[in-house]
């Protein structure tokens, strides 16, 4: 997309508006089951079967049951109130695929960073692109795993130094509407901020 956000016209007397998000975070956060659970038609994904070959590459310490990993990106879409349609791109998390970023959050107007609140050094590298590139609004989200955190909200961030403004929820990445009122919170958040987009057509 070139633009952030673009309407298209309908039969009826209301408009379409279709808008781009970037779902990114580290290695094994979720991202994927995000955007799996979310999405309204069937998600594209590159999940690739992960090899002895990674084993240089990947820490799975962490993620001991994971057997696959995304080597480019995932995309879904969902509706949000029959007229707002938003794109989801999600990111490779694995620092050798970070490369793709730049042309994968091109037109994005917002981010959800998941995090895995059991090992908070894989998304360092995510907030710290966002926080760089300064253009692109963005929400961190903690994925429940086993349904629980590891630590509070406010410890999160403080570890992760993210500005009190930024709003940080949890949710299960799993969850069709947890999924979803992360997506709806990234939107709040980047429509409230100055010199947002208008929503409409």
């Amino acid at each position: 997309m070139d633009s952030n956000v673009s309407s298209n016209n309908t039969t009826g007397s209301q408009s379409l508006v279709s808008t781009k998000i970037v779902v990114a975070g580290g290695f094994g956060a979720g991202k994927t089951t995000m955007v799996g659970s979310v999405s309204e038609i069937p998600p594209v994904t590159t999940e690739a079967v992960m090899t002895e070959a990674s084993t240089d590459h990947d820490d799975l310490s962490g993620t001991p049951e994971k057997t696959t990993t995304t080597v480019a990106m995932d995309f879904g879409r969902l509706t949000l109130e029959r007229e707002l349609i938003m794109y989801m791109f999600g990111t490779p998390g694995q620092a050798r695929f970070w490369f793709m970023w730049d042309d994968i959050v091109r037109g994005a107007v917002g981010a959800v960073i998941v995090v895995d609140s059991r090992r908070l050094s894989e998304c360092f590298d995510a907030v710290d692109y966002f926080e760089t590139n300064g253009r692109i609004p963005y929400v961190v989200a903690l994925n429940r795993f086993n349904g629980q955190l590891d630590y509070t909200t406010e410890q999160i961030r403080e570890a992760l130094e993210i500005d009190p403004h930024i709003p940080i929820v949890d949710f299960d990445a799993r969850d069709r509407l947890s999924s979803g009122g992360v997506l709806k919170r990234l939107l709040q958040y980047t429509l409230s901020r100055p010199g947002a987009p208008e929503p409409v057509g």
